[in-house]
């Protein structure tokens, strides 16, 4: 398994729409760490040609992200919200589709990378087969024991286990309105969950900044951690500048669909504000009809109309190198471990 082999055992969360590039994967995975390339949101040739870059970048092992598609959404159901957002912004055409999603497999299939991983949902048991015959290992990333319990049993590799405290979209398989009346799991009680059920390595995600939080998660059974926000404010990071001047400010973060039509956590805004009770299950489709809005607001430096994705820990992402960091938080987190097996634990 790629996991035992990392010298540190922290990994690059896949941050796609921006942030993720070649560049930060491979810092990350030169500093002894395993970088996720995202290709959310990008054509298979494209991912192709990040995945060339990664390459020439770093002779280390490396892997590749992919979004699971799901059903298209009744226009229906997102009509009234579109005509909400067309009375203030330009709203684009709510589409769906699949993400390149063969074409990417098919792409991933013919030149390897050492890990696929999947948002999203899980991918059928014959597509991890697939993977599987030319060496890849899957990841798929879960939110709850059931989630956990089907990528087993299509045969996944490693799980990644988001907590609720995580930045970006929740990675739920099925997102539904009726769930939200329930606390979504935190990282520490999910990982304890699923390490309790299954003998997979688990990877924990979600509000880890600091060489304590990633000591907590390997002491509660974690293989590794993935970490996304606090690289964002990285020089490699593809963060564009009204997210990343904005993630220093101490503003608190919501989980929201009014961006995307899907949940998601980010830095609460006037737009997350106004319209995140209105705002329908509808992904990728409102994420499509936004863009131009996003794209309006990035151009004028307004992050009131941005969709600023962050965790709960985010205002403790430092601007370092993407390697500094890695080093960093290698160092700290041995620093946490020693302090923790130090402390007197009495005798009952």
């Amino acid at each position: 398994m790629i996991i035992d082999d990392l010298r540190v055992p922290i990994v690059l969360a896949p941050m796609a729409g921006g942030p993720s590039t070649p560049e930060l994967t491979a810092a990350v995975a030169e500093a002894g760490g395993f970088g996720l390339l995202a290709a959310g949101y990008l054509s298979a040739t494209d991912t192709a040609a990040r995945i060339t870059a990664t390459r020439a970048a770093t002779d280390s092992p490396f892997g590749v992200n992919l979004f699971v598609p799901g059903p298209a959404t009744p226009a229906a159901a997102f009509a009234d919200y579109l005509a909400e957002l067309a009375r203030d912004h330009q709203v684009g055409d709510a589409k769906c589709d699949t993400d390149d999603w063969d074409a990417k497999l098919d792409l991933l299939v013919a030149d390897p990378v050492a890990v696929v991983s999947f948002t999203f949902g899980c991918p059928t048991a014959e597509e991890i087969a697939r993977l599987r015959a030319v060496g890849s290992e899957s990841w798929v990333t879960v939110t709850s024991a059931a989630e956990a319990q089907i990528a087993v049993e299509r045969g996944a590799d490693v799980l990644i286990a988001q907590g609720a405290e995580a930045g970006g979209h929740r990675a739920t398989f099925v997102d539904r309105t009726e769930d939200d009346a329930t606390d979504p799991l935190s990282v520490l009680a999910l990982l304890q969950i699923l390490t309790a059920a299954t003998d997979k390595p688990v990877v924990a995600t979600g509000g880890i900044s600091t060489g304590a939080g990633i000591a907590a998660a390997l002491a509660a059974g974690a293989a590794a951690v993935q970490l996304g926000t606090v690289f964002l404010r990285c020089p490699e990071a593809g963060t564009n500048p009204v997210h990343r001047a904005a993630l220093a400010a101490d503003t608190p973060t919501m989980l929201t669909r009014a961006f995307t039509g899907r949940r998601a956590r980010g830095l609460r805004n006037r737009f997350m504000v106004e319209h995140s009770a209105t705002a329908p299950v509808a992904y990728p489709e409102i994420h499509y009809a936004t863009a131009p809005l996003r794209a309006e607001a990035r151009a004028a430096g307004n992050p009131e109309n941005v969709n600023l994705w962050a965790g709960q820990t985010h205002t403790l992402a430092p601007e370092l190198p993407a390697g500094e960091l890695v080093r960093t938080l290698a160092t700290d987190t041995k620093t946490a471990l020693k302090a923790a097996l130090s402390r007197r634990i009495q005798d009952c």
